[in-house]
């Protein structure tokens, strides 16, 4: 999947823990410029290096990943989680900067929140 809007915001890397580093971005779509959309995008572990090529303001093409995660709280609670994790960004216009091979498709297990269980229990 991919998208192309206006690099609107680059937050500094966060080390989540010892082996796992995140670093999140929004980007403004506006297919209907009447109604732009803002959307959080995150990079993960090496790729958080992408936006350093990047300034806001800058016209991207953001390549990405829908994930979604399963968690169980401690009160017997379910919740699920959706994120955007970019794996290539190019400048719009340009076509260069920020390029890498996508990601494989097994997600990380170092990853916050992830469960492990249940792995052939997709619907899909």
């Amino acid at each position: 999947m991919n998208i192309k809007g206006k690099l609107l915001e680059i937050s500094d890397t966060q080390q989540v823990t010892n082996t796992f580093q995140k670093r999140e971005f929004v980007v403004e779509y506006a297919e209907n410029p009447q109604y732009p959309e803002y959307v959080k995008f995150e990079a993960i572990q090496d790729k958080c290096t992408l936006l350093d090529a990047f300034n806001v303001g800058d016209e991207v093409d953001v390549h990405f990943n829908l994930k979604g995660r399963k968690w169980n709280d401690p009160k017997g609670g379910v919740k699920y989680f959706n994120s955007l994790q970019a794996w290539k960004i190019e400048g719009a216009s340009s076509g260069n900067a920020g390029t890498t091979p996508p990601p494989s498709a097994e997600p990380s297990l170092e990853e916050p929140g992830w469960i492990a269980e249940n792995e052939d229990d997709l619907p899909f």
